[in-house]
């Protein structure tokens, strides 16, 4: 027997979960990432930004809803499509990845970079690295007790946390919208000759598309919880939840990227996007200005970082249940704070191999997803665009992490199309799929 809410508790469990969807996305990258290409994109922001959240927003949304779409139980179950062993490789490392190796850490790093490194006085910042451990503690202890309640998420964050944290940050945009730092400068490097491109790229920093198929799980499990059982208004709740999540992702992308493109005439090009973020509020509100960017930085990664150990937990106890999801959240936690240590700059630099290579299998899965239909959930068309996909995948992390030759560079270049602006696997992906479906009409056809 299944049920469906009352429409108007329907509709308060949309705004609820939406909301709480938003903020577990809108974490560490979703404030540094948009402010410094802001400042890089200058008066071609309107074109980075389409690009940026194409990949920021629009990627997201297409994740949450092809978990809704698929019925998978979780992301291996939907990757398992093309074998049982690639499942749990896949799901294994998106989960690490967005989980205790980068994204989790990240959270905790980019609240002490932004909101406790600018009160730090001179003899103080010599400290930094006891300070950074002290904060750590703090943050992933609270991370750790939000944690332990999975089933009152929506009340913690979707109805508390959310509300507050979009407050803040409308203070802030909105004083940067409404009495603009300056004019906007000419854009710099790439977004001078392909700006949308380079944005669709950046987009990929925020990891919100790989974390999608972990945070859809998430609100699933909650819609159930308050009492939602019929798949199709369960399947209708998540979607919606991922429209609205996406819509705040991409209005407050648009404000803060604005921001950073605007301050450019008043603190030229700043190192990174935290310190565009430092330097503005402290510009529109004094010391008040700090308070107010620590304040939005860490509910922002605070709630990020609570989903995170959330998912990362109860994926790890389902497919190993000897271990408690307890003692998965322990572990993960622990993890986390001792690599928060390690510094943003490098959990940046030594995560971005590894997005080159799980970005276009994420993509081309959830895309997978939505054509299942098309093509019969033939294990062939899986198997043949996720190969494809994979050996670019694979060119693009080595590239990041070690560079090639000149000569090599140039070959590759050379012989796969999109492949100098990124988006090599674009081609191979699409010559996989079209020849998996004509190996599938075939073996139809013989058997």
């Amino acid at each position: 027997m299944t049920t469906s809410a009352h429409p108007s508790t329907q509709k308060s469990l949309f705004w609820a979960t939406g909301l709480m969807l938003f903020a577990l996305f809108f974490g560490a990258g979703n404030l540094i990432f948009p402010a410094a290409m802001g400042q890089q994109a200058g008066d071609n922001i309107v074109s980075a930004m389409l690009g940026f959240m194409l990949t920021g927003a629009g990627l997201p949304l297409l994740g949450v809803a092809a978990i809704g779409y698929s019925g998978s139980r979780d992301v291996q179950e939907l990757a398992s499509r093309v074998t049982p062993l690639y499942g749990v490789l896949f799901a294994v490392l998106l989960y690490l990845s967005i989980g205790p190796l980068f994204a989790i850490p990240r959270t905790a790093t980019v609240s002490f970079e932004i909101g406790i490194v600018p009160f730090l006085g001179a003899e103080a910042a010599a400290q930094k690295s006891w300070a950074l451990a002290i904060f750590s503690l703090v943050f992933f202890a609270i991370s750790y007790w939000l944690a332990m309640s999975p089933g009152k998420l929506i009340d913690r964050i979707g109805k508390v946390l959310t509300p507050m944290l979009l407050l803040c940050i409308a203070v802030l945009v909105g004083a940067a919208v409404l009495s603009p730092m300056g004019a906007l400068q000419p854009a710099q490097a790439e977004f001078v000759t392909q700006p949308l491109v380079k944005g669709f790229l950046e987009g990929y920093n925020t990891m919100d598309a790989l974390a999608s198929l972990v945070f859809a799980i998430i609100v699933i499990d909650a819609i159930r919880a308050r009492g939602v059982s019929d798949t199709k208004t369960l399947t209708g709740l998540t979607i919606r939840a991922g429209i609205l999540a996406a819509v705040c992702l991409a209005v407050v992308y648009a404000l803060i990227a604005y921001m950073g493109a605007s301050s450019v005439s008043l603190f030229g090009i700043l190192d990174t996007g935290a310190a565009v973020l430092s330097q503005t509020a402290q510009h529109y509100f004094g010391i008040g200005g700090n308070v107010l960017l620590a304040a939005i930085v860490f509910l922002a990664c605070l709630t990020t970082s609570v989903g995170l150990i959330t998912s990362c937990a109860e994926y790890f106890n389902r497919i190993w249940p000897r271990v408690s999801y307890r003692n998965f959240a322990i572990i993960f936690t622990l993890i986390s704070c001792a690599l928060a240590n390690k510094g943003l700059a490098g959990i940046i630099s030594f995560s971005i191999p590894m997005l080159m290579l799980l970005y276009p299998l994420t993509v081309v899965i959830i895309l997978l997803a939505f054509l299942d239909k098309f093509f019969g959930g033939s294990r062939l068309v899986y198997v043949c665009t996720i190969f494809a996909t994979l050996v670019v995948g694979l060119l693009d992390a080595y590239k990041t992490a070690f560079g090639f030759s000149e000569a090599t560079a140039a070959a590759i270049n050379n012989s796969l199309p999109l492949y100098n602006i990124g988006l090599g696997w674009l081609v191979p992906a699409s010559a996989g799929f079209i020849l998996g479906c004509i190996l599938n009409v075939a073996s139809k056809k013989k058997a």
